[in-house]
């Protein structure tokens, strides 16, 4: 028989305390009472489950790193039940189950919980209904720690993608100011030189060449031997050969200094092209400057899009086709890295589909980072997006290494990776499944040696046309 204690405390449990007392018994009978000191491990982190704890007093938390250091990720104290529940599948915990304050439970091992289904009904809905609750806690808490690693690989690559226009246009800025003064001293030495219409006139035809651009931007091997040419001709004329460096990627050419040389004596040549090579370089840092920042501004537009910023989480009719390009957009700071080549091939006139477009870009940015990951250097990756009777299709495909037959049926489950430690949460693809899941939508996989294809599909909105115009035909 039982203690009188022990079921006293299981009376007193919140959890379990209103089953009915021949249940109780039946679990103070056949669980084997523990006590845990600080610092106990009762589950680790690789280990299957083995036992059902029913927590009579202390307190227990389930502790792992997941990329950002440890942390807890749940936690139980006196009148809740942990570990090993009826029914459940019996996988291993997300981490070390870690005793935080000394801890007293009632066990019950794994070959007991069938017997337990069958002796005591209320109890087993009660720890069904814990089962339930823990399964929806930890799916928040995986998308919620998912959503905190992409966001930082997310801030990673857009930190450096705006670095490199943002500090273009810094340099570009510092470089106007000192462009600005050299360009006024030199308005003031061609004033002094005192020219006439005539020369004025010619002065401003070499001029109107320097505001106009070749017709096609020149290689650095192009543009080096212009410089070498109006060099030559500056040290021909005995001018200063710094002045070329400006004009190398202007339309002027020597037979338009030739003319100038012509029209204008050796004292106004000088200062006459000292102007025209500071206007043109006022007009190159310029453009410069415009050019970067267009691209920072195309940058946040893309993010914005990405996360859909200005726009409630809500399921809409959404075009599948905007939402890839923008994450290969965000993205692109790792492409470049690897060196990866991406080939984009979108129908043009895709419909839409009833989806949230930030979830939609999860599962986007999700795939196409573990297609970055797996392929090698230089490797190639292939996003494509297809319509199919009733739903669209996306497939991500790489030329990695593939995934080996035997793990295939594995890469959904949440923790798995194939990746090295440290490098992967094993989140990611589970992630990608619920949310497709959510959608009613699909994913398979298909891999082999050098091709490795995820398809997802999604059904068609009510109407299924696109949000934007269509491509009139030809």
């Amino acid at each position: 028989m039982p203690g009188p204690e022990l079921l006293a405390r299981l009376r007193q449990h919140r959890a379990l305390g209103g089953a009915p007392p021949e249940e109780l018994a039946w679990l103070a009978l056949h669980g084997v009472p523990r006590s845990y000191g600080v610092g106990d491990v009762t589950t680790r982190r690789a280990q299957p489950e083995e036992w059902l704890q029913i927590v009579l007093s202390g307190h227990l938390a389930i502790q792992a790193d997941r990329g950002a250091g440890g942390r807890t990720l749940i936690e139980w104290r006196g009148g809740d039940v942990c570990g090993l529940m009826p029914y459940s599948r019996g996988g291993s915990p997300p981490g070390d189950t870690v005793v935080e304050e000394p801890t007293d439970t009632l066990a019950l091992h794994r070959d007991q919980l069938l017997e337990m289904t069958r002796q005591c009904p209320a109890v087993t809905t009660i720890l069904v209904r814990a089962m339930l609750d823990r399964a929806r806690h930890f799916t928040a808490s995986d998308q919620h720690d998912e959503k905190l690693v992409s966001l930082g690989r997310l801030a990673a690559g857009l930190a450096h993608e705006l670095n490199n226009p943002a500090s273009a246009a810094a340099r570009g800025a510092n470089g106007l100011a000192l462009a600005l003064a050299d360009a006024e001293t030199a308005a003031r030495s061609l004033a002094a030189s005192g020219l006439s219409g005539a020369q004025l006139a010619a002065v401003d035809e070499v001029r109107q060449r320097c505001a106009g651009s070749l017709s096609t931007a020149p290689s650095p091997l192009e543009r080096s031997e212009r410089e070498e040419a109006i060099g030559a001709w500056q040290q021909t004329h005995a001018l200063d050969q710094s002045l070329a460096a400006a004009m190398a990627e202007t339309a002027v050419t020597t037979q338009a200094l030739d003319a100038l040389a012509a029209a204008l004596d050796r004292g106004a040549l000088e200062p006459s092209l000292r102007w025209i090579a500071a206007g043109c370089s006022l007009r190159a840092l310029a453009a410069d400057i415009g050019t970067s920042t267009a691209r920072v501004s195309a940058l946040v537009d893309a993010v914005k899009a990405f996360t859909y910023l200005d726009r409630a989480a809500t399921t809409e009719p959404v075009d599948v086709g905007p939402g890839i390009r923008d994450t290969l957009t965000v993205l692109g700071a790792r492409t470049r890295a690897k060196a990866v080549e991406v080939a984009v091939d979108l129908d043009p006139d895709l419909p839409t589909v009833s989806a949230s477009g930030a979830e939609l870009n999860q599962i986007w940015a999700n795939l196409i980072e573990n297609a970055l990951d797996a392929v090698p250097r230089s490797g190639h990756v292939e996003v494509t997006a297809r319509r199919e009777p009733g739903r669209v299709a996306v497939r991500v495909a790489d030329d990695g290494p593939g995934i080996p037959g035997d793990l295939v049926g594995r890469i959904f489950d949440p923790f798995f990776t194939t990746k090295p430690v440290g490098e992967g949460m094993g989140l990611g693809l589970d992630i990608v499944r619920r949310l497709v899941h959510r959608h009613n939508g699909t994913i398979d996989v298909e891999s082999r040696p050098g091709r490795t294809v995820f398809t997802v599909t999604l059904p068609l909105a009510p109407g299924g046309l696109p949000d934007r115009p269509r491509t009139p035909p030809n």
